[in-house]
């Protein structure tokens, strides 16, 4: 699988060199009146897609973040049912605590 993505990254890269140097133009971008940047199209298209990519980057880390604060609560969670499980072992031939206070489990199959 890991020479798969391999390849795929390789031909992205391959095809993104060859538009670039297809396209390597001067353009002017007027940033705001009485600003003007002149740039080549590529690094024009690159930056503007970095610039797009960061709200959906910062959405993910967040999400990502909350996900791990909740798989963290319940793990901890988890572990202290199993210390307390592990604390107060069950007779199950008996269907009893050991310390007696609950009532037996009768069960009847006829």
């Amino acid at each position: 699988m890991g020479i798969l993505r391999t390849i795929i990254w390789v031909l992205l890269t391959a095809v993104l060199v060859i538009f670039a140097m297809a396209n390597w133009l001067p353009v002017t971008v007027t940033i705001w009146p009485g600003q003007v940047l002149d740039t080549k199209l590529p690094v024009l298209i690159l930056a503007s897609f970095l610039i797009g990519s960061v709200p959906m980057w910062i959405a993910l880390r967040t999400t990502r973040w909350s996900l791990k604060r909740r798989l963290d609560a319940s793990e901890r969670q988890a572990a202290d049912l199993r210390a307390l499980a592990a604390a107060r072992p069950v007779d199950l031939a008996a269907n009893t605590a050991p310390t007696g206070s609950a009532p037996p489990l009768i069960l009847d199959h006829k």
